[in-house]
């Protein structure tokens, strides 16, 4: 372990972290203190290279000028506005731009402030949407196991990463869940999506038949599910997800805050895979996560409903006090700006096969027992220590760190979602790093 600066006591106490062992840290504190392009660096001057855009977020690199200038003149010319009953003009342009590169007829946004509030909001217009139309009785929702959607008492519901559950007591009744789709015979190590699998969607037929579709509203999967150790859909699961739900009358939502804006090498998953959703929640690179920021996107036939089946002047009672505030919409429109003026979706659609190529070279590497990759994307799953699950890729991830390389580990998988400016000589870098880290540790 490196030493560290001597931050104190007191300067530790204060701040409860999220998702993070806080005694163990707080014993041997890891701190970022600025950033720019690839690199992080600590208060000490060490360099860290990104291997994970922050936390899958930060798609375009840290620091665009353009979006930093953006946010600085924006807080300048107006620091805040309310859109309950009012607007101000970015919110409008932000929404229409945006509506520009999501799947066509999916472009009415409602914005939020992160991912688990755009999965509360893509849940609530669901149920709003069959109310609208006189169909009430549609309320249960659909989710996966292994799936992520945040950490609302929406998104934990459907959500299916036991630990995130476990602690919450009863959560949203009315809630089933589709089976995952790891670890089946013949996919392991499959570069890009997998052959096997596909007939798992046909659970949810199963699930129409124990309940009516009549009483069944929406289902939410991720395209690629990442924060549970990037799982890839096997080849025809979401066609077949998306033709059964058809054939019910029942909502797809993709949750795509981690696969939007290019990770997959395309604006959003369903484009990459040829699937629309009626509902696409997103976050993250959204804003290059410079300001927190949220949206859903909805299809053309959810708003109408809406519109024109409400029983009140409000069409839907839902909506968050920093709603499209000033700054994330600044940052935004910049945001966007940024990944066309740089053509980064389909650089990272360029850089692919390299990718490909260099993390599965890892196959071979001490513990790795599967490697998965899609667009910028990669998890490798290591054997967990006996009885001791989780511990050795927490070592690796401080090992790494220590290495000058920052990575996520969820589980026993690491996970690597870079930013999308990266080169083949930063790929070589995080697949050196890794291997030798991995024959380090036990």
């Amino acid at each position: 372990m490196l030493p560290m600066p001597d931050f104190g006591a007191n300067d530790l106490d204060a701040f409860w972290m999220p998702f993070t062992p806080n005694r163990r840290f707080k014993r041997h504190p890891r701190m970022l203190s600025s950033a720019s392009g690839m690199w992080y660096r600590t208060p000490e001057s060490r360099e860290v290279l990104d291997a994970t855009s922050g936390l899958w977020c930060v798609n375009a690199g840290h620091d665009r000028p353009k979006i930093r200038e953006a946010i600085q003149k924006q807080a300048a010319e107006m620091d805040y506005a309310p859109c309950f009953n009012m607007g101000h003009p970015l919110a409008f342009q932000f929404a229409s731009r945006l509506a520009q590169i999501t799947p066509k007829g999916l472009d009415r946004i409602f914005f939020t402030n992160s991912g688990s509030e755009s999965v509360d909001t893509a849940l609530k217009i669901a149920l709003a949407y069959h109310r609208a139309r006189g169909k009430g009785t549609k309320t249960r929702l659909i989710g996966r196991e292994r799936g992520y959607h945040g950490v609302g008492f929406g998104g934990i519901s459907v959500g299916g990463i036991p630990k995130n559950r476990m602690y919450f007591g009863s959560l949203l009744t009315g809630v089933d869940h589709l089976p995952h789709t790891h670890g089946l015979p013949g996919n392991t190590c499959a570069k890009g999506q997998p052959e096997n699998g596909a007939h798992l969607a046909d659970d949810l037929e199963r699930i129409v038949a124990l309940h009516d579709a009549s009483n069944i509203a929406a289902v939410i999967v991720e395209p690629v599910a990442g924060s549970t150790g990037v799982l890839i859909p096997p080849k025809g699961y979401l066609e077949r997800l998306r033709a059964i739900c058809d054939k019910h009358d029942i909502l797809l939502i993709f949750d795509e805050v981690i696969t939007g804006f290019g990770r997959v090498g395309a604006p959003f998953a369903a484009e990459r895979f040829g699937v629309t959703p009626d509902l696409i929640c997103m976050a993250k690179g959204l804003t290059n996560a410079a300001v927190p920021c949220g949206a859903v996107a909805a299809s053309g036939k959810i708003y109408d409903a809406m519109m024109d089946g409400a029983d009140a002047p409000i069409e839907l009672f839902h909506g968050y006090t920093y709603s499209a505030h000033p700054l994330a919409c600044a940052a935004g429109l910049a945001t966007l700006e940024t990944y066309r003026e740089d053509d980064l979706f389909a650089r990272a659609a360029g850089l692919e096969g390299y990718w490909q190529d260099a993390m599965h070279s890892l196959a071979d590497a001490r513990h790795v027992v599967d490697v998965r990759n899609l667009g910028l994307v990669a998890g490798i799953e290591l054997e967990p220590r006996p009885g001791a699950p989780t511990a050795r890729a927490m070592e690796v991830f401080e090992t790494c760190f220590d290495e000058g390389l920052l990575i996520r580990v969820t589980g026993d998988i690491i996970a690597l979602s870079p930013p999308l400016i990266l080169e083949k000589d930063h790929i070589d870098r995080m697949v050196e790093t890794i291997r030798r880290v991995l024959g380090q540790v036990d």
